[in-house]
This record gives C-alpha cells, sequence and structure tokens, in this order.
C-alpha cells in the first residue's frame, strides 16, 4: 500500500492533476505482488492449522505456532513447500490490492465530481464499501483455490489448470463458495482502513492547495 501511495506521488503531474485509472491499477498490482509473494510462507501455515481440527487426530499437524508451522514445514517438506500455493496468493494479493487501491481511488474522484459529495467521511465510506465488494467479487475464486492448492496432499493436483478443471467440477458457484464470509471479512477491513486512513492525512498529513 505504500508503494502504492508513494508511486502515485511520484507520478501525479504538476497542477496536482489526479493519475489515470491504469496507472493506479498497475501501481496497487505491483504494491500486492510484493506483498503477496513474501507473505505466502505465513499464509500457507495460517491455512493449515485452520484446516487442522477438520482432520483425523493421527493425521493433526499440530503445528505450535507460525514460525514452528514455517520451520516444519521447510524440515520435513521442503523450501519448495514452504511457498506452496504462492502462484495464487500472489495473484489473489494483486486482485485484493487492485481492488481495494484503485477502486476506492476511482469511485472517491467520481463521488466528488458529481458535486454532491463533499472530502467528507461520508464519500469515504461509500468508496470504502464499493472497494471491498469489488475486491472480494474478483478475489473469492483465487481465494478458493489457493485454500484447495495449499490444503492439497503431494500430488492430489497434478498443475494448476487441473486445480482448476476439479473446482470448475462444482459448477459457477464452486469459485465462489464462502463469498458472504469473505466480504464480511473483507469489507469492514477496507472500511475501516480508508476511513482511519483518511482522519490521518486530513489531520496530519501534508495539504497541498492545488
Amino acid at each position: 500500500m505504500e508503494f502504492s501511495q508513494m508511486g502515485k506521488q511520484r507520478l501525479t503531474p504538476p497542477g496536482c492533476k489526479d493519475i489515470t485509472f491504469l496507472q493506479k491499477v498497475v501501481l496497487a498490482a505491483v504494491s500486492g505482488a510484493c506483498g503477496g509473494f513474501v507473505g505466502t510462507p505465513g499464509d500457507m501455515v495460517n491455512v493449515r492449522m485452520q484446516n487442522d481440527i477438520k482432520l483425523p487426530l493421527e493425521k493433526r499437524r499440530n503445528y505450535k505456532h507460525a514460525l514452528d508451522g514455517i520451520y516444519r514445514v521447510y524440515s520435513e517438506e521442503g523450501l519448495r513447500k514452504v511457498f506452496s500455493g504462492a502462484s495464487t496468493a500472489t495473484t489473489r494479493a494483486v486482485f485484493v490490492t487492485v481492488g481495494q487501491l484503485s477502486f476506492y481511488d476511482q469511485v472517491k474522484v467520481l463521488l466528488l465530481d458529481t458535486g454532491i459529495f463533499k472530502d467528507n467521511v461520508l464519500t469515504h465510506f461509500l468508496a470504502s464499501i464499493a472497494a471491498g465488494t469489488v475486491a472480494t467479487l474478483i478475489t473469492q475464486p483465487l481465494d478458493v483455490l489457493k485454500t484447495r492448492q495449499m490444503n492439497a496432499k503431494p500430488g492430489e493436483f497434478r498443475n494448476m489448470w487441473h486445480l482448476v478443471t476439479y473446482t470448475a467440477q462444482l459448477g459457477p458457484q464452486g469459485f465462489f463458495k464462502g463469498f458472504v464470509p469473505a466480504f464480511v471479512r473483507l469489507g469492514p477491513h477496507t472500511v475501516l482502513l480508508f476511513l482511519f486512513l483518511e482522519q490521518l492525512r486530513q489531520n496530519f498529513g501534508v495539504h497541498i492547495n492545488c
């Protein structure tokens, strides 16, 4: 997120004009890709720890904590398994960051351009709700694939295409399984994120008079 904001400041043309929507998407995508790849080991262990309770006692991994989980995966399954699901996790992170940052900025600009809305909490709330909805919608299929990939037994899926076709057998709803809980998690997170960010900007940030 910080990378995206720094890039936006650098790319903003003289005269305080906003950057294009495509530039916002690219900046958000790069930020999401970096964060998604670096966070893959922790995300993988988190998924396994949550899934452990569903397994029979003799098959549970029983990681003590996240660091123990990462260490055990590395020592028992190898470095490659530590980054299991990196492709889907990174892609998901790209989409969720694009959905949050790009669409929040764009919806906010559109609301302000109407002349009806002002740069206040109501505008920030509406823009963040829209961003949270878009982010959940475009990332849910990847979230489903990522969770299945991280929970898969060795050799269960030959490749990503095998995983996609297996999920497709469940129908379109198979890619959006858990959409409501996902929105309940990501929606409020997005709203609070941007409400606090805007308040910090307005009260402690640098104000530029155009």
